[in-house]
C-alpha cells in the first residue's frame, strides 16, 4: 500500500489482471475504512460502477475484496449509497448472494444492512431483495428449512444477524413495505422458528432474537388496519347486524362483570378460537394465539437485553390495541391464560422510560379489555402509583407514560371501587392532585386533564368519601377541572 494512491488504486480495478484487480479494491477497503473524504474521493473518481462490475467476477478473492471495499464505501455515506443503487447494485448483489461462500455473503449482507438505514431506499430494497433473502438466508439460517434446528457456525450467525438487521430496518418503513414483508413467503416463519428454538435453547439474549423480535413488533405495527379483510372478518366473529360491539349488547340485560355476562364473553371467544388457523402460516402468526405465549416466554427469560423485552412488550402492546375484538380476546388470553401481568409489572420495576412506554401501553390494554377488574387492581395499583411523581423534586417519568398510568387506573376504576381505595391507600391522591396542578406545558397539560378525570371518577363512590375527607381532600377538590 505505500506505492499507492486512490487515483491508482481505482484504476486498478479495472486491470485485466485479477491480482491487481485484488490490490485496488484491498487498498479502497482500508482507506475507506474510516476516512470521509477518502469514500468522498473515490465516488468521483468512479470506484462505484467498477467495484459493481467486480461483484460478480469469476474470481473469487476479487468477488471479497470488491464487495468488502463497497461495505465500507458505503458506510455512513448517503451519496455513495444512493451511487451503488443507481449502478444497478442491488440485483449485483443477490445475484453474489448465491454464491455458496461464508466471507462473500458476510459482505453482502453487511452491505444490504448499511444500504437499509437509508429511509429513501427502504421500499426498494423490500421491493428487489425481500424473496431472494428469505430463500436463501432465513429460511436455512433460521432452522425452519430441513432439521427444524439452529445449525450456524460463527460466519453464518453474523450472515443471519446482518440479515436480521437489515429486515428491522426495513419494517419500519411504509405501510406498503410493511405489507410485503408480511406476505413474503417465509418471512414471518423464519423470524417466529428463529426466536422459538432460540427461547428452547437457552438463548434468548442472542442478537439475532433481538433483530427478530423488533421486526415482529414493526410487522404487528396498525396490523388490525392493515390485515387482509377475509382475516380481519374472520377475528371478528359473527356479530349482530346492527354491529353493536360484544359489551354493548350486553348492556341493559346483565353488567359486564356478571356471571353470565363472562360465560357470554367466554363462548363468543372460543368460537373465534376455533375458526382460527391450529397451524399459522406467514402472517397469521402476528394475531395467532400462540405468538402471546412466545411473547411472554421472552419478557421471563430474556433478562439482559432490554431491547428484547422492550420489542416483545411492544408487540404486545399493537396485538392488544384498539376496539377490535381480536384485541380483547387475544388481551384476555394474554391476562387469564398467559398470566402474563406478573412479568409485566417485574419489568415494570427496573424499567427505564423507553421501556416503559411500551410496558404501560400494554397494561393500558390490558386493563381496558380485562373481565375482572377488581383482581387487577389489587396486582397492578401499587407498581403504577411507584411510577407517578408526586413533587417537583421527583424524578419523573415521559408525560406519555404518566398518561398511560392514569388511564390504566381509570380503566380500573370506572369498574372497581377497590382500583378507587388502593389508589388513595397508596399515596396515589396526593400524585394525582400533584400531576392535575401542573399545566406548565403542553404535555403536562394533558397529563393533568387525564389525572382530573380520574379523581373526577373516584369521587363517585360515595362510601370512600370519608377516607378522601380525613386524607384533607374536599369534594370540590375531586370535581374542579
Amino acid at each position: 500500500f505505500d506505492d499507492i494512491d486512490l487515483p491508482s488504486a481505482v484504476k486498478y480495478l479495472i486491470a485485466s489482471d485479477p491480482n491487481l484487480q485484488v490490490l485496488g479494491a484491498a487498498y479502497l477497503q482500508h482507506k475507506c475504512y474510516s476516512d470521509g473524504n477518502a469514500k468522498k474521493q473515490a465516488r468521483s473518481l468512479q470506484a462505484m460502477p467498477k467495484l459493481v462490475k467486480l461483484f460478480n467476477s469469476p474470481n473469487q478473492e476479487v468477488q471479497r475484496h470488491a464487495t468488502g471495499a463497497m461495505r465500507n464505501l458505503i458506510y455512513d455515506n448517503a451519496e455513495n449509497k444512493l451511487a451503488l443503487v443507481e449502478e444497478n447494485g442491488i440485483y449485483e448483489l443477490m445475484r453474489t448472494l448465491r454464491e455458496p461462500d461464508d466471507e462473500l455473503r458476510k459482505n453482502v449482507t453487511g452491505i444490504l444492512w448499511n444500504l437499509s438505514s437509508s429511509d429513501n431506499l427502504k421500499d426498494r430494497l423490500a421491493r428487489d431483495t425481500l424473496e431472494q433473502l428469505t430463500d436463501l438466508v432465513l429460511v436455512p439460517l433460521s432452522g425452519l428449512g430441513g432439521s427444524g434446528v439452529i445449525q450456524q457456525n460463527p460466519s453464518e450467525a453474523e450472515i443471519f444477524y446482518n440479515s436480521t438487521g437489515f429486515l428491522r430496518n426495513l419494517s419500519s418503513a411504509s405501510q406498503q413495505t410493511r405489507q410485503k414483508m408480511r406476505e413474503c413467503h417465509g418471512l414471518v416463519d423464519s423470524m417466529i422458528h428463529y426466536v422459538n428454538s432460540s427461547l428452547e435453547v437457552g438463548k434468548s439474549e442472542d442478537k439475532s432474537v433481538e433483530n427478530a423480535v423488533c421486526v415482529l413488533r414493526n410487522l404487528s405495527y396498525r396490523l388490525y388496519d392493515e390485515m387482509p379483510p377475509s382475516s380481519l372478518q374472520r377475528l371478528e366473529g359473527h356479530r349482530r347486524s346492527n354491529n353493536s360491539t360484544m359489551t354493548g349488547e350486553l348492556v341493559g340485560c346483565f353488567s359486564p362483570q356478571s356471571k353470565k355476562a363472562r360465560e357470554h364473553y367466554m363462548s363468543a371467544d372460543i368460537v373465534t378460537f376455533t375458526e382460527v388457523s391450529k397451524d399459522p402460516k406467514g402472517m397469521e402468526w402476528l394475531w395467532n394465539p400462540q405468538i402471546v405465549g412466545i411473547y411472554n416466554r421472552l419478557l421471563q427469560r430474556c433478562e439482559l437485553n432490554k431491547h428484547t423485552t422492550e420489542a416483545a412488550s411492544g408487540a404486545l402492546q399493537n396485538i392488544t390495541a384498539g376496539d377490535r375484538r381480536w384485541a380483547g380476546v387475544l388481551s384476555r388470553l394474554a391476562l387469564e391464560q398467559e398470566r402474563i401481568l406478573n412479568p409485566v409489572l417485574d419489568r415494570v420495576r427496573t424499567a427505564d422510560h423507553h421501556q416503559l412506554r411500551s410496558l404501560t401501553g400494554l397494561i393500558r390494554n390490558l386493563s381496558r379489555h380485562a373481565r375482572n377488574k377488581d383482581e387487577m387492581s389489587t396486582k397492578v395499583v401499587s407498581h403504577l402509583i411507584e411510577k407517578l411523581p408526586g413533587s417537583v423534586g421527583d424524578k419523573s417519568p415521559p408525560a406519555d407514560v404518566i398518561v398511560n398510568i392514569i388511564a390504566v387506573l381509570n380503566n380500573l376504576v370506572v369498574e372497581s371501587p377497590m382500583a378507587a381505595r388502593d389508589i388513595a391507600y397508596f399515596d396515589g391522591l396526593r400524585k394525582l392532585f400533584y400531576i392535575k396542578k401542573r399545566r406548565d406545558s403542553s404535555d403536562n397539560e394533558k397529563s393533568s386533564r387525564a389525572a382530573a378525570s380520574l379523581l373526577g371518577n373516584m369521587w363517585q363512590y360515595t362510601k370512600l368519601h370519608r377516607d378522601f375527607k380525613t386524607k384533607g381532600y374536599r369534594k370540590e377538590d375531586f370535581l374542579s377541572l
